[in-house]
């Protein structure tokens, strides 16, 4: 389980270092992302962006 943990943590920190490149393409701003604000913060749910990422990586995966 921990080293599910760090797969994980490391995951997030590539996703986290890749934010600025995906801005740029378009990711993020894609129709089905959801941004609203909620007690004075902005709320951001990536539910297309999440689906068109995950197809890419399936199809990367799938060639590898």
């Amino acid at each position: 389980m921990f080293r599910w943990l760090i797969v994980i943590f490391l995951a997030l920190m590539v996703v986290n270092a890749f934010t600025p490149w995906f801005k740029k393409l378009g990711f993020g701003k894609l129709p089905g992302d959801i941004r609203f604000p909620l007690f004075g913060r902005e709320v951001f749910l990536p539910i297309t962006t999440t689906v068109v990422l995950s197809l890419l990586a399936a199809g990367v995966a799938r060639f590898l």
